[in-house]
């Protein structure tokens, strides 16, 4: 018996659909595909939400000083003059962040080995590169589903059945998380 289903790619290009199907079914919660790709799918994001769920809580906080631009009311940068040339003038601001201890950045890249990064674009937008922003998946998933799904012992995804696609007689499902 196989381990994987084949799907009828090659491997690269089979490899490259799942990133792609369990990247958008974290980011957007539910994706329409048809059975066979589903349950592979479902595989591969149960274990990257297990990896989430086992390493959420594996960071220290860590108080940093950095320098930031000072910005006018426009959001452009102030400066100044000095010695006869124009200058950024720049703050020290104190910031907290989470600083991963060793097990949680390896799971971190981990998770980046199966998902792909996202760069998510407002509406008013569209089409341009400005104001478009990219999303960390593994901070999502170790700070939105982890969490969400922490007391629960697998089972993350649920698939449900749509019924026959029009063009080739398919099965289509909904893969969604719980």
């Amino acid at each position: 018996m196989a381990k994987y289903r084949k799907l009828g790619r090659t491997s690269d290009q089979r490899k490259a659909l799942l990133r792609n199907q369990v990247t958008n079914l974290l980011y957007h919660g539910k994706i329409v595909t048809t059975e066979a790709k589903a349950k592979e799918v479902q595989k591969m994001a149960e274990k990257v939400i297990t990896l989430a769920i086992k390493e959420r809580d594996n960071y220290e906080t860590v108080k940093v000083t950095a320098k930031v631009a000072r910005k006018d009311k426009d959001g452009k940068r102030v400066k100044e003059v000095v010695d006869g040339k124009k200058v950024t003038v720049y703050d020290e601001v104190e910031k907290e962040i989470k600083k991963d201890l060793p097990s949680r950045l390896h799971a971190r890249r981990q998770m980046l080995q199966v998902l792909y990064p996202v760069k998510e674009v407002p509406t008013e937008n569209a089409g341009k590169k400005k104001g478009t922003k990219e999303v960390d998946m593994a901070a999502k998933l170790f700070d939105e589903i982890a969490p969400k799904y922490a007391d629960r012992k697998g089972g993350y995804t649920r698939i449900v059945k749509i019924g026959q696609r029009k063009g080739d007689g398919a099965m289509e499902v909904l893969l969604e998380l719980v």
